[in-house]
């Protein structure tokens, strides 16, 4: 089964109050559901990475065919560049964000899905309403606490 993920993170100042937007989409059962959620202090680069994480941590099954529209050229690059071949290789070493990017890894080997970029605020409906879903997010008074970022959870553990 076919299923489309689009995603996007904002930022209220970088770092600052931030959030992801996700819409998933079963097309061939007419079928989509969003997401949101919004973070106190964190960076416009870790809410693009989060929300493709996830969206694939919310997927139940590894069988289907999983392509994920971003508009964030540093998550869509790190794949289709290959560049986190080279991080892994170097322990994650000079890598920022290596939290989200070990939980990333760990879910795009599961997944395997196609990551596809598309051109951000370029009236793309769908990554328009993730970014309505993102900006509301980091705008909402319930905000989470983006842990690894504020540094307070040990890294030592990492």
């Amino acid at each position: 089964m076919r299923i489309e993920i689009y995603t996007d993170g904002a930022c209220s100042g970088n770092p600052g109050k931030g959030g992801y937007g996700i819409l998933m989409r079963v097309p061939e059962k007419n079928y989509q559901k969003t997401f949101s959620k919004g973070f106190r202090k964190t960076t416009n680069n870790r809410m693009e990475l989060l929300a493709v994480i996830t969206a694939m941590e919310k997927l139940k099954s590894s069988e289907n065919d999983i392509h994920i529209y971003t508009d964030s050229k540093y998550v869509a690059d790190a794949v289709n560049q290959n560049w986190i071949s080279g991080w892994i290789k170097r322990g994650w070493k000079n890598v920022k964000n290596p939290d989200l990017w070990k939980r990333f890894i760990e879910m795009y080997n599961k997944h395997k899905p196609k990551m596809h970029w598309i051109k951000g605020h370029a009236g793309h409906f769908e990554n328009e309403l993730c970014d309505k879903l993102a900006v509301a997010a980091a705008a909402s008074p319930d905000l989470e606490i983006d842990i690894y970022f504020e540094g307070l959870e040990d890294h030592s553990l990492f």
